[in-house]
Order: structure tokens, then C-alpha cells, then sequence
């Protein structure tokens, strides 16, 4: 198996090998025709292609040499107005060596920059406009000031559809010799929910760990829990069975060291399920999001949980 991740090993080298995200790349492919751009703005979830996107456009702009007039960012680490200020600017105002007569700066994870020093980044984007032109990639764009989107051509991407992310780790299993079974591909779709490059990181992780990529393989490398488990979880509480389901959550907490957060994301999506009325579905929703905030605040994960398990027993019996 190759020691290189294979979200590298794997990622698009330009634009024609992006996968499901035509009218953008439609749109992209025209600045490449046109040998000029305007300050992008690439907002939508982790994983659908964002910093892939850039780096291909500056790869089919400047040739394999891109590297001398692109450079990227990640806001998450360097967020203050400093790294504008010294950073950002410095590369911004240089004029670049190649033939078109500006370079590409992307910053990723955009939305966490501070307002600071996304005002000064603004007053950046104005000044150097010649030289330079900024890509920010985001997962949340309405957390970007509205004079930066204003300055932008927004590109909404959005997850990619279970039948794109298969094909594309049927494709790396076969090269890299993976026996990937069919529970354990649907395991990956599910868990990934259009993510690609958590879809790829799981497949690598869980091939590292077995002969054989299977959906329990899949979970123990995740440590997520089963949906199946949780299913369990909810009737065990609705039949009063309370010790029962609790013996299974502290499985699934120590043995299975799922936590409880994602615990508590499972039985949320299982509440919906519920044979009760609406109302009380409507007030295990929102004990479940007070008992997610709890757990946030570092309160027992145990104690917690089983607290909403026994408030989903108390809505059934109310129901009979």
C-alpha cells in the first residue's frame, strides 16, 4: 500500500478531472480561456473540492510551474489582522515573474479570519488588485463580510452524490489492490454524507487495519458507533428497559470508545423515527440539544446520555 496519503496521491491535477461540480468548472475553465480572473469566493462543505479547485486553475493558468505565483493560506492557523497586514500583503504587492501579470493567493478556511482583519484584507484585495487575486474558500460564506462578497465571483460548491464518491474509491481500491466489500463501501457513503476527502482518509484507514475493508472494520478505525446499535439503543429505552440500554451505551462508550457527541448525533436522526406524536418529538429534540450543549461544557457523557434515554421511555409511556 502507497505511504502517501491518497487524498494527495489521488487529488485532480486540472480542472477536466473535477469530478460532479460541472457549472463550476464550466465557469473556471472561462478564465482559463480568457488568461484573466476576478477575486473568487468558493463557499460549501469540507471535502467537495474547494482548495482542489484552486490549485487546478492555477495549475491550467500558469502550467506546472504555478507554484511561483500561487501561494495558500490557511485563516484557521493565521486569522489576525497581522498575517494580512504583513503575510498577505507582502505577497499581494509583488509583481509576478510569470507571463500573465498576476499571481493567485487562496486563502482556506476564510470565515475564521476576524472581522479586523478581514476590513484590512478588503482594503488588500483594492490596492493590488493587478498583481494579485485572491481565492477564499470557505465553508460558511455568509460568515465573510458583505464588502468582500461583494468584490468576489461566488462558486457554491456542493457534496458530491453517493454514486461520485463510490466510483471514485472503486477506482483507488482496484489501483491500490483494496478488497473493499460491499457493507464496507456502504459504511464509508454513509459516514462521509458527501465528503470525499473524509471518504478516501476512511478507506485508507480502514485498509491499513485489515485485509479486507468491512463496514465493522470501517466503525472500529472511526470509532463511531453502528446505526444498527443505535436503533437498538432507542427501543431498548422506548420498552422501559432501561438497564439494558444502558448497559449497551457504556459498550459503546468504553469498549467501543464511541463518543458522545457522535452518540448523541445518532439517537438526534433516530427521534424522527419515533412512533410518538409530534409534540413529543418536538421535546426530545430539545432536551437533545440541551444534552449536546452539556456535553460540549464537559459534562458526563454517561450521565447524560442516559438521562435522554430516559426521557425518550418517559414520552413512549405517556403516549400509552
Amino acid at each position: 500500500m502507497a505511504y502517501a496519503l491518497w487524498t494527495e496521491k489521488y487529488r485532480p491535477k486540472t480542472l477536466s478531472e473535477i469530478r460532479d461540480q460541472s457549472s463550476i468548472v464550466n465557469r473556471l475553465m472561462g478564465f482559463v480561456k480568457a488568461r484573466s480572473m476576478p477575486h473568487c469566493l468558493f463557499a460549501g462543505p469540507p471535502g467537495t473540492g474547494k482548495t482542489t479547485a484552486s490549485i487546478c486553475l492555477a495549475r491550467d493558468l500558469f502550467g506546472e510551474r504555478y507554484q511561483e505565483a500561487y501561494m495558500e493560506l490557511n485563516a484557521s492557523d493565521a486569522r489576525g489582522i497581522d498575517v494580512i497586514r504583513t503575510t498577505v500583503k507582502e505577497f499581494a504587492r509583488i509583481a509576478p515573474l510569470s507571463e500573465l501579470p498576476f499571481k493567485i493567493l487562496v486563502l482556506d478556511e476564510a470565515d475564521n479570519l476576524t472581522a479586523d482583519a478581514q476590513h484590512a484584507m478588503r482594503r488588500t484585495m483594492e490596492r493590488f488588485t493587478e498583481t494579485c487575486r485572491f481565492i477564499l474558500c470557505c465553508n460558511y460564506s455568509s460568515r465573510i463580510i458583505e464588502p468582500i462578497q461583494s468584490r468576489c465571483a461566488i462558486f457554491r460548491f456542493t457534496p458530491l452524490p453517493d454514486e461520485e464518491v463510490k466510483a471514485y474509491l472503486m477506482d483507488i481500491s482496484s489501483k491500490e489492490k483494496v478488497a473493499l466489500s460491499e457493507d464496507g463501501l456502504k459504511a464509508i457513503l454513509e459516514v462521509s454524507r458527501g465528503d470525499l476527502r473524509k471518504a478516501v482518509n476512511v478507506l485508507q484507514a480502514a485498509a491499513s487495519a485489515g485485509e479486507k475493508v468491512t463496514e465493522e472494520i470501517v466503525y472500529l478505525v472511526l470509532g463511531s458507533a453502528k446505526p444498527g446499535e443505535v436503533e437498538a439503543l432507542v427501543k431498548l429505552s422506548a420498552q422501559g428497559k432501561l438497564d439494558e440500554a444502558r448497559r449497551m451505551l457504556r459498550k459503546m462508550l468504553y469498549e467501543e470508545g464511541v463518543s458522545g457527541e457522535e452518540v448523541i448525533k445518532l439517537l438526534h436522526g433516530q427521534i424522527f423515527n419515533l412512533n410518538i406524536p409530534e409534540e413529543a418529538k418536538v421535546r426530545l429534540i430539545d432536551y437533545a440539544g440541551e444534552i449536546e450543549y452539556r456535553l460540549t461544557q464537559g459534562a458526563d457523557e454517561e450521565v447524560q446520555l442516559t438521562s435522554l434515554l430516559a426521557k425518550m421511555f418517559l414520552e413512549h409511556s405517556q403516549r400509552s
